[in-house]
């Protein structure tokens, strides 16, 4: 049975000469399913009204009938282009549930995977940003570089694109031989790279034009529509989770939170442009620290026996039975983490009457939120602006429907 979705206008009681103009749910622009009803007087935006959920997959009502390990693919699909760090988040989640503190190894690894995914997730933000109001040229660049950033991830979890590296209590392995020495190849020549696309953007006329006093999300705004990540730091809004509230030893990294003035598209492209070289600073530092030691937590009531060892014998055959099908036994109880993904605060919410399954499970999505300000910030604008302002906002239609 498919449901028909209706947006009812506030419509004067005089007859209007203001035009209904649907943008999406296919306009390339839109970065997936996002409708936006746009009334316009000529081509000035009156009213913007965003319509979500065109996607929406019920992710976390499946979560009540899984176990924690079962879910995880799930998160793959939530901002696709960071699964890694999607895969972090809920494990975090998880392990703080249950009462879990992972190896040192295994946390190093960790920032890697979510610093690797930051770059990567901001590069494609980054391109099609620039695609959109008409630089071919960096969305071509940046995927030069993600190209390489995604053979890295392959070569850790054996996809590209869904990873589900994580475990509760660790990792699916320890880095293979030789990874660390292709990222240090990677983040040497990656800074150039960066400076040229950035010259390319910030010197260009048309992109200054089209992005300066665009957009503007004043300082209180942002913190009253509850704006994170580099929507809320490019309005003047010095709040990093990673600096905050740390987790994983991000307070033993040595590193900048940026932060804008002004609040416009312009802004945040610069906001993302330096988390990028801070990422790349933070990976420098991990490697540097990364201890040796095991991924996983040592305690066969939370972690699966290794793989190589199930394929052999049966008692590790049964032992990882169990905790797949059963669960890890979590004590009843709520908790909530949040972690300091690409687009934002990503929070997971769990409510627990013990046992393997949740009762009760709740994503805070970071593009979903982002996406609430877009009535405020549109009306007023050109519909030329439209694109310009969907680009810096940069969101994920997949997080934001869940």
């Amino acid at each position: 049975m498919s449901t028909q979705i209706d947006i009812v206008l506030d419509r004067p009681e005089q007859p209007s000469e203001h035009q209904i103009l649907n943008m999406g749910p296919q306009h390339p622009s839109t970065h997936g399913v996002l409708r936006i009803v746009l009334e316009l007087d000529g081509e000035i935006i009156v009213k913007a009204t965003p319509v979500v959920g065109y996607l929406h997959r019920a992710m976390e009502k499946i979560a009540e009938s899984m176990t924690f390990h079962m879910f995880l693919p799930y998160t793959d699909r939530l901002d696709y282009l960071a699964p890694l760090a999607n895969n972090v988040a809920l494990s975090c989640a998880q392990e703080k549930l249950l009462g879990v503190t992972i190896p040192p190894r295994a946390q190093g690894i960790r920032v890697l995977c979510c610093e690797l995914s930051r770059i990567s997730a901001h590069l494609l933000g980054l391109g099609a940003f620039a695609m959109d109001v008409g630089a071919m040229t960096v969305f071509l660049w940046c995927f030069r570089e993600r190209e390489t950033i995604y053979d890295l991830i392959e070569h850790i979890s054996g996809a590209r694109f869904t990873t589900s590296y994580t475990r509760v209590g660790g990792l699916a392995n320890d880095l293979p031989e030789g990874w660390i020495a292709d990222l240090r190849k990677f983040l040497d020549t990656f800074p150039a790279r960066l400076d040229e696309i950035e010259k390319m953007l910030s010197r260009n006329r048309i992109w200054v034009d089209r992005t300066k006093d665009i957009g503007v999300i004043t300082r209180d705004e942002a913190i009253a529509w509850g704006l994170s990540g580099p929507n809320l730091r490019a309005s003047g809004v010095e709040w990093d989770l990673r600096t905050r509230r740390p987790y994983l030893g991000y307070e033993q990294y040595d590193f900048d939170v940026p932060v804008g003035s002004v609040g416009d598209c312009f802004d945040r492209f610069l906001c993302r442009v330096e988390e990028m070289r801070q990422s790349r600073r933070i990976m420098l530092q991990a490697i540097e620290k990364l201890p040796g030691g095991p991924v996983n937590v040592q305690d066969p009531k939370i972690s699966l026996p290794p793989k190589s060892v199930v394929l052999k014998g049966m008692e590790e055959l049964i032992h990882q039975f169990i905790l797949i099908t059963e669960g890890q036994d979590a004590p009843s109880g709520e908790c909530y983490f949040a972690a300091e993904n690409p687009k934002g605060e990503l929070g997971f919410y769990f409510r627990s009457r013990g046992g393997g399954y949740p009762d009760r499970m709740f994503i805070r999505a970071p593009s979903f939120i982002n996406l609430q300000i877009l009535p405020l910030i549109l009306k007023g604008r050109f519909i030329s602006d439209v694109v310009a302002i969907l680009g810096s906002i940069d969101f994920v239609m997949g997080e934001c429907d869940r």
